[in-house]
């Protein structure tokens, strides 16, 4: 059977009424370069059974977003600088991950998702990194061209030996920048698996998972299919899918109507 794989929601409200949302490019990069089914999770972690949830999925790809993780989650004050926030998100991303990855379960973490991994292990985020001494600045760039915007800006030096490597079958890579906050306090349970020419570090993978667990702080789900490092993220991530499908107790029945 073809994966079926959970991606979180956003929400947002218009017309006085608040909307579970997410963007065509990540829903489109599971079904065309993972080769799974895309199912979308509302973030509603006070009304959904998560782990019954877990029971009927294959994998989960968190989506990056335009707000970021309350910093409470982290133990930093707040400021304006961490904003805008989402509550129901982090509410039901923080809940997912840690269960996911403990089931071994293939987790793809992209962009605020990284920064959700590495706090629901015991991480805490940097904000407005470009204020650092030496640092790039790595947010989106303000241009109107989505094809320039999500252009390649800088080199990702990938560890020797680990595992996004093995997956890209190189140690550099060129990917894209659209983040202004980034882990700070690495998360004792997760190892670097790449870093900006500046240090920052852009991916990571779970020490010691049973499964797929992995985290990159770019935007591989642009266009995927058209740019050949994407394709084979996403290609390991979806025939990781398969295997755990495969391996797992059968998905449970709906309920009768």
């Amino acid at each position: 059977m073809t994966p079926l794989i959970g991606l979180p929601a956003d929400t947002g409200e218009r017309n006085h009424q608040i909307f579970h949302s997410i963007g065509d490019k990540y829903v489109r990069a599971v079904a065309e370069a993972a080769g799974c089914h895309p199912v979308v999770i509302p973030a509603l972690a006070d009304a959904l059974d998560l782990g019954g949830l877990l029971d009927r999925l294959d994998g989960l790809v968190m989506t990056g977003a335009l707000s970021n993780v309350h910093p409470d989650r982290y133990g930093t004050t707040p400021s304006p600088d961490h904003e805008p926030y989402d509550f129901p998100r982090d509410d039901t991303t923080l809940a997912l991950i840690p269960m996911a990855i403990e089931r071994g379960m293939p987790v793809l973490c992209i962009c605020r998702a990284i920064q959700e991994l590495n706090v629901a292990m015991g991480g805490t985020l940097a904000t407005e990194i470009q204020r650092g001494e030496g640092r790039l600045d790595h947010r989106a760039p303000q241009v109107e061209d989505v094809d320039v915007k999500y252009g390649p800006r800088h080199k990702l030096l990938l560890t020797p030996g680990g595992m996004l490597a093995g997956i890209m079958g190189t140690e550099e890579i060129m990917v894209n920048s659209l983040h202004r906050q980034a882990i700070d306090r690495l998360a004792p349970g997760l190892v670097v698996e790449g870093r900006a020419e500046d240090g920052t570090v852009e991916a990571v993978s779970v020490k010691g998972a049973s499964g797929f667990a992995l985290g990159v702080q770019w935007h591989p789900e642009f266009k995927a299919t058209e740019n050949p490092d994407s394709v084979k993220l996403f290609g390991a991530f979806g025939e990781a899918a398969r295997a755990y499908g495969r391996n797992r107790a059968p998905r449970p029945a709906p309920a009768a109507l």
